[in-house]
């Protein structure tokens, strides 16, 4: 039997786009695919020897939610950055549920990551749209963050807050803007 072989960048875009579209054989293939990045993810990023915790936890969490969120996947863009931002969060999750504090490190990835963003025609006048409704803090902070691309620290120095306060207002914003996206 020939060992299995994780599909290209461009492949898993194309095996999600295909699951998404009804191809439970693709969709599998997706989650198979996932699952050997995630593992690798995991092996390199995750200290050893942690006591409770199992990696192999950590990565079945992250493809639940990769199940759970398979939705919000942009067509138009690489499936990796999408993928490793949920895995991030569901490792500080897991971190956290443990009573532990890390950074977990991307860096290995940012070649996946970076998306050149879309701010052209009504793309940019909608996100603008749905911002400007914001109040005002949040707002500041969510354009700072997501429009301009400054990072926390920058854009705590700028409006005189905290970087915990900037963490909060960003989550809470994007937190209101998905809310009315869905409804």
């Amino acid at each position: 039997m020939k060992p299995a072989t994780t599909p290209t960048r461009s492949e898993m875009s194309v095996l999600l786009q295909d699951g998404l579209s009804g191809d439970n054989g693709a969709y599998g293939r997706f989650l198979e695919g996932a699952a050997r990045i995630l593992r690798g993810f995991c092996a390199r990023k995750l200290p050893p020897g942690l006591p409770g915790f199992d990696a192999e936890d950590l990565v079945q969490e992250i493809l639940m939610a990769v199940h759970a969120k398979r939705h919000t996947w942009r067509t138009e863009e690489p499936v990796e950055p999408w993928l490793f931002a949920i895995a991030r969060y569901k490792a500080i999750d897991a971190f956290r549920k443990h009573g532990k504090r890390i950074e977990v490190d991307i860096s290995d990835h940012v070649d996946a990551m970076f998306v050149e963003p879309d701010v052209s025609g009504l793309v940019a006048r909608d996100v603008m749209k749905a911002v400007d409704t914001l109040d005002g803090r949040t707002r500041e902070v969510v354009t700072a963050i997501s429009i301009e691309g400054k990072s926390i620290e920058e854009t705590a120095e700028r409006l005189d807050i905290s970087r915990g306060a900037v963490r909060v207002a960003f989550h809470r914003g994007l937190k209101i803007l998905s809310e009315r996206d869905a409804s």
